[in-house]
């Protein structure tokens, strides 16, 4: 009743009503009134979209005063100290490492600027999920950083807010907010598919409502303590949740919720196959894992099982786990307690709806809020997973998740209070395990019918989409606070849990060989795989790592050891492996190995433990060791080609495990391993197992033939040259073993930088960093420069000629190359082989141009290594084992004889072993020396261990099995010659039979290790071993024992080859180790020859018996023998050499041949320039040869004049241009504007000046006369350029014919006949034909007479008179005429039609005309705006004017000028007065406003042509008189009244001398005198006094303006005249350019005299009075009426000098750019655009591909580019600092005129670092634009289909 009365008063009144109710101290009836009024207003009822009930709160909240003047009362008592702004995805945002704690850290743009961040390390970055500004929170960022405001504390003096202000709000808002409660809960259904949709419904209805809540945020901290006590209060919560006993409505709705809250997924499923829908069991009973099984699939899910890739699932059953985690409470059904839990609930159901989100984020800054929020979230976070792991839209809810976690974990405060309270660490560990356990199978590695071992199935949904890192960044982010990782590392349980994780993905994703066909179905699930390892496993192990640094962690590292050792254990038993691998397969993922090694590296690296205490038994090594040895063995196969039926993904594997984001956690550890066990194992049984692993062992052997059963022949020699890299990687990579953090990244920099140059941020991204930010070296600290700096020369960005530009690179110093250049870590860190080559050729090209060495391929340089760390000296005994010895010994006798399959790169690696192991010898025990027990069968090759001394061993004789057909056989026949007294004392090493056997070797050891107490065993298994070879079952047995005669040491055969290598038989003389002594230096580079002798000087110097046996050896000269044979093979290398040499010859013949070839061509291509040069040879009338202009044709290649019949034609490109228009009158080029006050004026363009200057005209006088006067073009006008290539027009169309066939992608379209010249492939859209002719034409042409200037005037006058003569219908006038239509298409209609009526002949005429002034005028441009530099410049190469003007003038000759108007006579006779016409018609344009280039054009182009040069001579003269008879009345119109008056008297008195006619003052005054008879000509400029009346003119000042006003005139007469006629520009210095014009035209004596200033007055010549002729053009003037007079002076003072185009001038930093451009919103559609751009010619701002700014279905940037730039259009992207270029139909990216710090462009902004501008791209870009060269220059050029 009461609520009634209320609610039909006005709001205002009520609210102030109630509130005072309310203030009173008994406020009873108050608030029963306002409860009953919020009762009937917020009725969840009534359709939320109903806004009444939002208004009412609004109001009640208020109280009296407005809500807009209540927001600003409560904003006055914000005592926030945070920033807090939360953005979502896109928001442009700041983070700044030098000032950030946490990495997570960002600011928004303000408090960015207003802080001081110079010299900083930060970037800007585009939010991917959303953030919040940490500004102000010390928790998460250093104080320094904070911006101004938020750096005062603000929050201290804010005084308290008054009690009555917030009371209103603390009564109305729990309402509102279970107003928004209940509506959310009667909304939701259970996700059906039909009800998907729904819930938008529901929250797009509730959006006012949140951004009610979200507006109330923004108040300040006063608001936010008020909502925070409301949404934490939990005896409001209880009284509201319910609702009253009596609504039904409300209890209905409870019930709604209750039940979601049940189906929330708390309860247990059996097998998800077994049946569609769940059935609820008690959760207690199945322990938390079963009730994490509770993902309840809906029936539609089920259906959904058979994934993509459904073969694979197919077969591999899903597994469930049913052991008991830690603690079910946490998958437990949740209770809420306050609003807070049930909106965060209802945020989860609805998948993190965006303004929710925010809301919620918007009240962090409270701290009460904050903490209470967080537990929160925490108890919801296996809610959230099932949610997730359910969601369609899994993507975007993951980033809106992260948006949140982000802002609660990065605070360590934070994160260790809810890791105490609410076991966060026990929770998410256990809710990972949760979500991996949906995904699990069987593992097929090993044993795969018995195995036990489960893991993470690589193609499930959940893998492949990354549904899983929202979990694993929120882990990962609470590990890198201190204080949680310790708690981890402390809680044993825990530990053991995660190991448990972690081998889920040991073994995932298994590879098997594929062997007979190509697999059918290349499965792309590796990425996943990558991907889970990196994210999953390795980024938490580098956050634990970080926290193991030191002494006093020690005790945590042996706990994962441990539990790693464990962990594998329990791995190796569940998948059944004991000692031998299964065959043909191969996993590239083991976390477990990679734990283990990671923090036994760190131990012994950081915190000084001792190794052995680490590591387990003998024979748990020796299994650790075998799983990442078969990964290394896999990689050489997966080279060598044995993978090739598995597809591309499986080399798509290889490179990813070496790639840089990928190798310090998957190839290094595993290296690391292996180098571990290796210092640990018997250094035999290693090497064993390595030949074994890489199965080569049947090749080594002494004899020439072999069956290998496991290789083909081509792979064996990859397999072995991977085998001996590994081996050479694994004995001297020292990254785990000793090297500092400095040394690695050094040499880590240098291995990218050799490979080649690089871009600061490429190796910011190669060089691998442990993926956790906070270790070590952060890319981008100091070390990280200052190591750049040290290693590298930086090379500024140049623009190369192609036209790609290149950025600021990185390249090795000299000294790097010399001394450390490592071509093992090159290999190591190599995607593609082809970098090692690449490499290798920048090592040899430094090599040859310091002249270290000039001849052959150098080979790899060999590396001095850091000294091993103690703990692992153990690896060095690897390269002191006599297996090694015999392969090694093996290998060089092997190369020496050429047996087949050794290489260049086994030698290499050979002596790099045999290098490794002199230069890190074994500290022996003595006892070792006496010589071995007899049983040792195969230490008869080697009395001991240490290669030092094995070196000089000579081995006699070697017992082989060899197959039946080897020729060893055949000459074993004879005995062996024992008679010698070597062989006596090795006869007993005869009968043993010296075999070697490296199976047998590995079966041994291994069992010597298992029985170790019964040793009679293994003296029993040892004989037999020896002689009988192992044979694998099934082969043919038909090899045969045979004893080969050798007498070899290392030492002899090094040396034999030597010999072989440099093919001198005695290449080294027996003193040459003397010689060596003197420079020892020699030898750290070079080919194999120096390799050779470095080691052996090495061999010498440490030990005297080494240094006696190679003088011995060297003494003895002998050829390379075959055993016991002449050898053919000898002869062989011979003969091959020989074949080498000649086949080199013969190559270098022909690739001399074809370079001349190739000269030839381009000086022949260089010449092919516009003909009329050939024609302007000097030809005296002497030698004038009957001969005809010569053409070549590109595409035929015949060369011969061009006929009317078969015309021949130059290929060009037209396009329209509207360069000329862009032309200022300043030479400053205007600024872009970057603030609201400055703007851009187009109106002082020459485009805008000539369009207003024509329209005036036509206003006044008769339009056919006005199109006469001026020329257009300026805008639109059509540029014609060719290549200079010449072709037949036939030829040209069968040409076009095949272009249109061919299906090929083209960057250009050849229905619009656009194609690329034949030869030079330069881009062109149409051909002019070449005008047929005779040279001698050409010279009678020239011959200059002496003709008097009044009979040259009337033959011009009888010239003009002659029809128009239509020209016989040829193929050649055809072609004419389809060019000038191709010249109109090319240009817009509006650009053509000025006239009254368009497609009028005179409207046709002023374009043609116009086109020839368009190309001059471009041309002088292009020569800088002058003539001075004369010749022909670049532009001139391309000009075609001569060719262009006969088409032109062909088309012209069609018009007859009408002898009544025609200009002439007005030129050159003093007509008697006609009547001036009769009234209706039109005065015609008085000739002082005509423009007389463009006269000069007509009357050429109109004339019969060819045009004798005395003709044309005369005409420039007469115009020239007008020329400059309009300069003095321009120049007069700018004096002040008196100055007219004095130069008026003045020069009367000159009016009799003898010259008054070429005297200016004399004509002058006249001009004033003629122009004064009408008052009104120059009283329009006395109101506003000129420019120049404060300074007087002198006669210096006048004779510079009027030249500087004939200057244009006479250029462009200049340059006519050298098109036409041929004639040189001469250069001129600028100040005498007007002096060399009028010499080269004619008009002056060519030498005048030095002493006199030049006069502009002495080049006129008058063929009638000068005085009448002027009184008869200014009377035209001053007889037009009286109101035409003050327009009529604007067109007499017209301004011809402009300066050369610009394009906008840019500031330097891109931010001033960024920051006005990309918030500012489109003026058309006043929306801010999601890409803006802005055009760089005339600033104006655009949308790239917006719709909303669609004209006639084009996008905004096309259409912009049509009319500023007549289809050329350059924008610059603000939001990613590059510039696209539109030309016409197609568009191309240009790049980035703005660089970083190093010379870097950064498209997109990924990066975000600060950008400048560099101006030498800039002006590049400029060039291009005013030369019209974008076509050719830029090559990637694609349609845009007016999409842009």
């Amino acid at each position: 009743m009461m609520a009634a009365l209320l609610l039909r008063r006005d709001k205002k009144s009520t609210a102030a009503h109630l509130k005072s109710d309310l203030n009173r101290t008994d406020n009873s009836s108050g608030v029963r009134q306002l409860q009953e009024l919020l009762d009937s207003v917020l009725n969840p009822e009534k359709p939320p979209a109903d806004t009444e009930a939002l208004d009412w709160c609004k109001c009640l909240i208020a109280g009296e005063e407005g809500f807009e003047e209540f927001c600003k009362t409560v904003r006055s008592y914000d005592n926030a100290t945070l920033c807090g702004l939360v953005w979502t995805a896109n928001f442009v945002a700041y983070r700044c490492r030098t000032c950030g704690i946490s990495p997570c850290m960002s600011l928004c743009a303000e408090c960015f600027n207003n802080g001081d961040h110079t010299g900083h390390d930060f970037n800007m970055f585009r939010s991917q999920a959303g953030g919040a500004c940490d500004c102000g929170d010390s928790n998460v960022m250093r104080e320094t950083g904070f911006c101004r405001r938020h750096r005062l504390r603000t929050g201290e003096n804010v005084p308290s807010v008054p009690r009555d202000l917030l009371l209103m709000s603390e009564m109305v808002l729990p309402r509102f907010i279970i107003c928004i409660i209940q509506y959310l809960r009667d909304g939701y259904t259970e996700p059906d598919t039909s009800a998907e949709r729904d819930l938008q419904k529901v929250l797009q209805q509730l959006e006012p409502q949140i951004t009610f809540l979200e507006e109330l945020t923004k108040m300040g901290g006063a608001m936010r303590t008020v909502l925070t006590k409301i949404l934490t209060n939990q005896q409001t919560f209880k009284d509201l949740s319910m609702g009253q006993e009596e609504n039904v409505f409300a209890k209905k709705n409870y019930e709604n919720y209750l039940s979601a809250l049940k189906n929330s997924g708390l309860v247990s499923v059996e097998e998800k196959a077994q049946t569609g829908a769940a059935e609820p069991t008690q959760g207690s009973e199945t322990g938390a894992l079963g009730l994490l099984g509770a993902a309840a699939p809906s029936s539609s899910e089920s259906n959904k099982e058979e994934d993509q890739d459904g073969q694979s699932i197919g077969q591999r059953k899903r597994v469930k786990l049913s052991s008991s985690t830690k603690d079910p409470s946490i998958m437990d059904s949740l209770k809420h307690k306050c609003f807070l839990e049930e909106l965060l609930f209802w945020t989860i159901k609805y998948e993190f709806p965006q303004k929710m989100v925010t809301f919620l984020l918007n009240m962090l800054p409270d701290q009460d809020y904050k903490i209470t929020f967080t537990k929160t979230f925490v108890q919801h976070y296996a809610f959230i997973m099932k949610t997730l792991m359910k969601s369609q839209e899994s993507d975007t809810m993951s980033n809106r998740i992260v948006h949140i976690s982000v802002q609660l974990f990065s605070n360590e405060d934070l994160a260790r209070h809810v890791t105490e309270e609410c076991q966060l660490l026990d929770i998410m560990v256990t809710v990972l395990l949760y979500m991996m356990e949906s995904c699990l199978i069987k593992s097929e590695l090993q044993d795969e019918e018995n195995s036990r071992h489960v893991v993470v199935n690589c193609s499930e949904a959940l893998l492949k989409n990354n549904t899983y890192w929202p979990l694993v960044s929120d882990f990962i982010n609470i590990l890198s606070h201190q204080s949680v990782a310790k708690k981890f590392l402390e809680d044993h349980s825990l530990l053991m849990l995660w190991m448990s994780f972690v081998s889920f993905f040991q073994g995932m994703n298994l590879n098997k060989r594929e062997l007979s066909e190509h697999v059918e179905f290349e499965s792309q699930t590796y990425y996943a795989a990558f991907a889970a390892e990196l994210e999953a496993c390795a980024q938490p192990m580098w956050g634990l790592l970080t926290h193991c640094k030191v002494k006093e962690t020690q005790e945590y590292t042996k706990t994962v050891v441990r539990y790693c050792l464990e962990t594998l254990q329990i791995w190796f038993d569940a998948i059944g492996f004991v000692d031998e691998l299964a065959p043909n397969q191969v996993t590239f993922h083991l976390p477990l190995h990679r734990y283990y090694a990671m923090f036994l590296s760190k131990a012994v690296k950081c915190q000084g433990l001792d190794l052995e205490s680490l590591l387990p038994d003998q024979e748990m090594l020796m299994r650790i060791m075998v799983h990442p040895l078969q990964i290394q063995a896999s990689l050489s196969e997966i080279h060598s080609n044995m993978w090739v039926r598995n597809g591309l993904q499986i080399k798509g594997q290889a490179m990813t495990y070496v790639q840089s984001h990928f190798c310090n956690s998957m190839i290094d550890p595993d290296i690391f391993l292996l180098q571990v066990c290796a210092s640990r194992l018997d250094p035999d049984y290693f090497i064993s197992s390595v030949f074994e692993r890489f199965k080569v062992v049947d090749l080594l052997t002494m004899a020439s033939v072999h069956q290998n059963t496991a290789l083909d022949g081509e792979q064996e020699r990859p397999m072995l040259e991977g085998a001996l890299t590994f081996l050479v990687i694994l004995s001297s990579l020292r990254i785990h073993l000793g090297m500092a953090d400095d040394e690695i990244l050094r040499a880590e920099m240098v291995s990218q930088l050799c490979m080649n140059d690089r871009t600061h941020s490429s190796l910011l991204d190669l060089i691998p960093e442990n993926p956790n930010p906070k270790s070590g070296i952060v890319p981008g600290s100091c070390s990280f420069e200052e190591m750049l700096s040290a290693v590298a020369d930086f090379k500024a960005p140049v623009f190369e000629l192609g036209g790609s530009m290149q950025q600021g690179m990185y390249t090795p110093k000299a000294e790097v190359w010399e001394k450390e250049f490592d071509p093992i870590m090159v290999i190591l860190r190599t995607v593609y082989r082809r970098d090692v080559q690449s490499a290798m050729d920048r090592y040899s090209a430094f090599l040859k141009q310091s002249g270290m060495h000039t001849t052959g391929n150098p080979w790899p340089p060999y590396k001095e290594r850091t000294p091993l760390h103690p703990c692992y000296k153990g690896l060095d005994r690897l390269l002191h084992c006599k297996t090694l010895h015999i392969v090694i010994f093996t290998l060089l006798y092997k190369i020496w004889l050429d047996h087949s399959n050794m290489s260049e790169h086994v030698l290499c690696m050979v002596l790099y072993l045999i290098e490794l192991g002199l230069d890190n010898q074994v500290e022996e025990d003595k006892g070792d020396e006496e010589p071995c027990i007899e049983e040792h069968c195969h230490d008869s090759w080697f009395p001991g261990t240490n290669l030092l001394s094995n070196l000089h061993h000579v081995i006699n004789y070697v017992r082989v099995r060899v197959p039946e057909t080897a020729p060893e056989v055949k000459r074993e026949r004879e005995p062996p010659a024992s008679t010698s007294a070597e062989a006596s004392n090795f006869g007993q090493n005869v009968r043993e039979a010296q075999v070697f056997s490296l199976v047998a070797e590995r079966r041994r050891k291994f069992q010597e290790i298992i029985n170790r107490s019964s040793t009679e065993a293994s003296q029993a298994v040892r004989p037999k071993s020896s002689s009988t070879r192992w044979v694998p079952p099934g082969t043919p047995p038909q090899l045969v024992t045979e004893i080969l005669e050798i007498h070899e040491s290392m030492l002899s055969l090094l040396i034999k080859l030597h010999q072989k290598l440099s093919a001198k038989q005695n290449s080294l003389s027996a003193t040459w180790l003397e010689d060596m002594d003197a420079n020892p230096n020699r030898h750290a580079h070079g080919d194999g020859i120096t390799a050779i002798e470095r080691i052996l000087t090495k061999a010498a110097t440490r030990s005297h018996q080494s240094k006696r046996s190679i003088q011995e050896i060297c003494g003895k000269v002998f050829p390379p023998v075959a055993p016991k044979k002449n050898s053919p093979t000898a002869k062989k290398t011979m003969d091959k050499e020989e074949r080498r040499q000649r086949a080199r010859e013969r190559q270098q013949k022909l690739l001399a041949e074809f370079a001349s070839r190739q000269k030839s061509f381009m000086e022949t291509a260089m010449d092919v320039e516009s003909p009329d040069t050939e024609a302007a040879m000097d030809l005296g009338a002497s030698e004038v040869k009957e001969s005809e202009v010569l053409y070549d044709c590109v595409i035929c290649g015949q060369s011969g004049p061009s006929t009317e019949d078969r015309p021949t034609g130059l290929v060009v490109l037209l396009q329209a241009s509207s360069v000329l228009g862009h032309r200022c009158k300043s030479d400053e080029a205007k600024k872009l504007p970057t603030t609201d006050e400055e703007r851009i004026y187009p109106a002082d363009t020459c485009g805008a000046a000539h369009d207003v200057r024509l329209a005036l005209m036509q206003s006044f006088f008769k339009d056919s006369s006005c199109l006469q006067s001026v020329s257009i073009g300026w805008d639109g006008g059509v540029y014609v350029q060719t290549c200079g290539h010449t072709l037949h027009i036939d030829c040209h169309k069968s040409y076009m014919e095949s272009l249109r066939n061919d299906q090929v992608m083209q960057g250009f379209s050849v229905d619009k006949g656009e194609f690329t010249c034949p030869l030079c492939r330069q881009f062109a859209n149409s051909v002019l034909p070449c005008r047929p002719g005779r040279s001698t034409e050409v010279v009678s042409w020239h011959m200059p007479s002496n003709k008097k200037t009044s009979v040259l005037v009337k033959e011009v006058e009888d010239l003009q008179e002659q029809l128009g003569f239509f020209p016989t219908e040829s193929n050649l006038s055809k072609e004419m005429e389809l060019v000038i239509k191709d010249i109109k298409n090319t240009t817009q209609r509006k650009y053509m039609d000025y006239g009254k009526n368009p497609g009028s002949p005179d409207n046709d005429f002023l374009f043609m005309y116009s086109v020839a002034r368009t190309n001059l005028e471009l041309e002088l441009v292009h020569r800088g705006g002058n003539l001075c530099s004369g010749g022909a410049s670049g532009a001139a190469k391309r000009s075609c004017l001569n060719q262009l003007f006969h088409v032109l003038a062909m088309h012209m000759r069609l018009y007859s000028i009408d002898s009544a108007y025609n200009p002439w006579t007005r030129l050159t006779q003093v007509a008697p007065s006609r009547d001036n016409c009769l009234d209706d018609e039109r005065p015609e344009v008085p000739m002082l406003f005509r423009d007389c280039p463009s006269l000069l054009i007509i009357f050429v182009l109109t004339m019969p042509q060819p045009l004798r040069k005395e003709h044309f001579i005369c005409l420039v003269r007469m115009l020239y008189n007008l020329q400059y008879t309009q300069a003095l009345a321009a120049l007069s119109a700018k004096f002040s009244p008196e100055e007219r008056q004095a130069w008026s008297t003045s020069g009367t008195l000159k009016k009799n001398a003898f010259n008054a006619e070429k005297s200016y003052e004399a004509l002058l005054s006249h001009v004033i005198t003629e122009l004064s008879k009408v008052k009104t000509v120059y009283d329009v400029n006395t109101d506003e006094p000129s420019m120049l009346s404060s300074s007087v003119w002198s006669p210096q000042s006048i004779e510079y303006s009027l030249q500087q006003f004939c200057l244009p005139y006479l250029r462009l007469s200049c340059l006519l005249q050298h098109h036409l006629y041929g004639d040189n520009l001469s250069g001129c210095p600028e100040e005498e350019e007007f002096s060399g014009l009028a010499g080269c035209l004619g008009l002056l004596d060519p030498a005048p005299q030095p002493s006199n200033p030049m006069y502009s007055a002495s080049c006129l010549d008058w063929t009638v009075s000068a005085f009448d002729l002027m009184s008869q053009w200014c009377s035209e003037v001053t007889g037009l009426a009286d109101t035409q007079a003050e327009k009529s002076m604007t067109l007499l003072v017209q301004d011809l000098q402009w300066a050369s185009p610009h394009l906008l001038h840019l500031p330097d930093n891109y931010n001033t750019i960024f920051q006005y451009y990309h918030k500012k919103a489109c003026t058309a559609c006043k929306k801010v655009p999601k890409d803006p751009a802005l055009c760089l010619v005339c600033g104006t701002f655009v949308c790239l591909k917006g719709l909303c700014c669609k004209q006639h279905g084009i996008c905004e940037c096309v259409w912009h580019s049509q009319h500023c730039g007549a289809a050329t259009g350059i924008f610059l992207l603000i939001n990613a600092s590059v510039i696209i270029i539109i030309r016409g139909h197609r568009f191309c990216l240009w790049g980035s005129v703005y660089l970083d710090a190093h010379g870097e462009e950064d498209r997109d902004l990924r990066r975000g670092k600060p950008l400048f501008l560099c101006v030498e791209r800039y002006r590049v870009l400029e060039q291009q634009w005013v030369s019209h060269t974008f076509d050719h220059i830029n090559k990637r050029w694609g349609p845009h289909y007016n999409g842009l």
